[in-house]
């Protein structure tokens, strides 16, 4: 039996009297029977230090182990595809800067490229990307982003994000026909509030500020870390972390404590056309 380490957030601690605990990555913690096998080769296995003694008990609890997916060798992060490599990013450099950098280091190949206002889809299919991503740093415009709700018919991801004041939303990541867009998102958000009109035209302009919002450097690193992660999770198949699946999520981020709140969001259904009245 090879050596193997347990996965990142996952820990074993010895409890006095008790015997061995495991720490899950969500920070609770589940008792080990390790009943007959060597509580010591079996850390020691568990730390990859060295092959140790493999016994039927050993095996046994290793096992266990393995199928709770607490093993890096089982549960070890697939490399991000050569199909998907290609993401086009658009939107404000402070946001895309460190974007770039997050995706970069996870495998893909970014590429930074302006956009016209608005675009057509077919500039925005420019250069043959899998993913095309836009990040504002401000609200989003009346009709910006109509032409990127379509990239999912022709087989490319389409994720964003952009900031109203102190809040900031990640929207759902949209690969397929069916799944969440802008527009969708601006019509459950107008019609989980009383204030629907107040928003709309916040939205549409014009608005008068002070002193304007500037976004700071952990604010737009954690904006592009989420980003970075969805992209990833979806370019790799990973699944996703616990909580609302990422295709039906809509976060809201408060840029004042850098907090995270997750919402779920469906797509809105088609309308038929209302039938005409005879005469």
């Amino acid at each position: 039996m090879p050596p193997n380490r347990l996965v990142p957030g996952v820990e074993v601690v010895a409890v006095p009297g008790r015997g061995l605990a495991v720490r899950t990555a969500e920070g609770g913690f589940l008792g080990v029977r390790t009943g007959h096998a060597d509580e010591n080769a079996l850390l020691s296995l568990l730390s990859g230090d060295h092959a140790a003694p493999a016994d039927e008990e050993l095996r046994r609890v290793a096992r266990g182990f393995e199928e709770a997916g607490y093993l890096a060798d089982a549960a070890r992060r697939p490399r991000w595809p050569a199909a998907r490599r290609a993401v086009r990013l658009l939107g404000d450099p402070a946001l895309t800067g460190p974007l770039a950098a997050h995706l970069t280091a996870l495998g893909a190949a970014p590429r930074t490229t302006p956009a016209a206002s608005p675009p057509e889809t077919e500039d925005l299919l420019d250069g043959d990307p899998a993913a095309v991503v836009w990040c504002l740093d401000g609200p989003v415009p009346d009709g910006l982003w109509d032409a990127a709700d379509r990239l999912p018919e022709h087989g490319v991801a389409w994720l964003r994000c952009h900031r109203e004041g102190w809040q900031a939303y990640v929207e759902p990541l949209a690969a397929v026909p069916g799944d969440v867009t802008a527009a969708h998102v601006r019509a459950r958000r107008l019609a989980a509030t009383p204030a629907h009109r107040e928003l709309a035209a916040y939205w549409s302009g014009p608005r008068t500020s002070g002193e304007p919002v500037r976004l700071t450097v952990p604010a737009a690193a954690l904006l592009a870390a989420l980003l970075a992660d969805d992209l990833a999770r979806w370019a790799t198949g990973a699944p996703d972390a616990p909580g609302v699946p990422a295709r039906r999520r809509l976060r809201h981020v408060d840029l004042r404590a850098l907090t995270v709140t997750d919402r779920p969001v469906l797509p809105v259904p088609a309308v038929a056309p209302t039938p005409k009245r005879d005469g």
